[in-house]
């Protein structure tokens, strides 16, 4: 037990570099400082896979809650939604239903809304619910995972209707028959799409902290004129956010917040061993020259 409660120790000390804090003031006052360093931010409640509905209801109320704050805190926001974490493992139905709930909300706002992509397990229902929302509300996007066998044709069909992507390289251990299993094959796969978003779509996030991944957007953002944004963690690649700024790119941190911390932790120090280098880097504010852009 104690050695369990050390090892959360210093696992919440890397954590909170890229975590703004329990509570909503903890998320929106972070979200305060990106924008005062010329940053638009996305906010993400912690947690997933919800059952109970005091759950579902509460994290929909604190979404809506952080929606209404923008204004007062004077950010330029969006908020990140998984779908599980408002009511898809009840049904579909539900959670396209306390989706539109969210969508309301956001109208009033003007806020910009994220659906989160999970495993693939859920990636069907996830995009037929954002099909049916972008009917109705513009400003709503969608994440896709460039881990995945599918996302080519996914890619393809939602720039069809006027999909707004956010362009990630996936966070979830995955099957061979779905997902690419090498570094090289899914960072070959992000290019590839990123290449399709630059050349037929618009307004998109390049979600990334990987410098070659970066330089080929701004490589692609030279000859095709898009508008799109970088999105990066909260705490992560801080020496090269200025560069991008001056340079007169849009970025937007991704901001969360929560006591589920830990899963979500672990997951993303899983999914690329960088993210601990690009940490480490973060955490020690290294000097590094930044990259030739």
């Amino acid at each position: 037990m104690a050695s369990t409660q050390l090892m959360e120790k210093i696992l919440f000390g890397v954590a909170k570099q890229w975590i703004a804090g329990n509570t909503i003031d903890d998320a929106l006052s972070a979200g305060q400082n990106s924008y005062k360093n010329g940053m638009g931010v996305i906010i993400n409640k912690l947690g997933e896979y919800h059952t109970s509905k005091n759950l579902i209801e509460n994290t929909i109320s604190e979404y809506k809650t952080v929606m209404e704050s923008f204004r007062k805190w004077k950010v330029s926001g969006a908020i990140s939604v998984k779908p599980t974490q408002i009511g898809l493992m009840k049904s579909k139905k539900e959670c396209l239903m306390n989706f539109e709930a969210l969508i309301n909300s956001a109208t009033k706002s003007q806020s910009f809304v994220w659906i989160d992509m999970e495993s693939s397990d859920h990636t069907d229902e996830t995009i037929q619910i954002y099909e049916n929302l972008l009917a109705r509300y513009e400003r709503l996007g969608i994440a896709i995972q460039a881990n995945l066998l599918r996302s080519e044709g996914d890619l393809a069909d939602l720039l069809s209707i006027g999909g707004k992507i956010r362009l990630v390289k996936g966070a979830y251990r995955e099957d061979s028959n779905v997902a690419f299993k090498s570094k090289q094959k899914v960072d070959q796969n992000y290019l590839r799409l990123m290449s399709i978003l630059f050349e037929s779509g618009n307004e998109f996030g390049i979600a990334t902290h990987d410098g070659a991944m970066i330089s080929s957007a701004v490589a692609l953002a030279k000859k095709y004129e898009k508008k799109f944004e970088f999105q990066m963690l909260r705490g992560i690649r801080d020496e090269l956010k200025p560069v991008l700024i001056k340079k007169g790119f849009s970025l937007s941190e991704y901001i969360p917040y929560g006591t589920n911390w830990l899963p979500y932790s672990i997951r993303r120090l899983k999914e690329r061993k960088r993210n601990i280098l690009l940490l480490g880097s973060s955490f020690l504010q290294q000097k590094a020259k930044p990259l030739g852009i």
